[in-house]
């Protein structure tokens, strides 16, 4: 079993910046490859970034690519996704979730543990 609380979400400008972390208990954090997806009202969760159990490989979606940034850190037991020059369009409720996979996925049925969301709100 693996609990994951999010925090960090909150209302910026856009072209500002917000850090996202989770907070994992349970199983051994670095057992599992992590990720992060988003889902915006009146539309589908969508994959945004991965990384493996050690951080040494990163996945992202290519709306975020040059943007964002995935890492973790084993000692502390947290995920973190750095969001840099944000858009309007970057508004959803951000997700992390632990993968049943063995490398970086993007697809959400390979993961099995959620944390509760944390809402992001970038204005215009």
């Amino acid at each position: 079993q693996v609990q994951l609380v999010e925090s960090g979400g909150g209302l910026v400008q856009a072209g500002g910046s917000l850090r996202l972390s989770c907070a994992a208990s349970g199983r051994t954090f670095s057992d599992r490859p992590m990720g992060w997806f988003r889902q915006a009202p009146g539309k589908e969760r969508e994959f945004v970034a991965a990384i493996s159990r050690l951080g040494g490989n990163t996945l992202y979606a290519e709306f975020v690519k040059g943007r964002f940034t995935i890492s973790r850190d084993t000692a502390k037991n947290t995920l973190y996704l750095q969001m840099n020059s944000l858009k309007p369009e970057d508004t959803a409720v951000y997700y992390c979730a632990a993968s049943r996979s063995t490398t970086v996925v993007r697809t959400y049925t390979l993961y099995d543990y959620w944390g509760q969301g944390a809402q992001v709100t970038v204005s215009s």
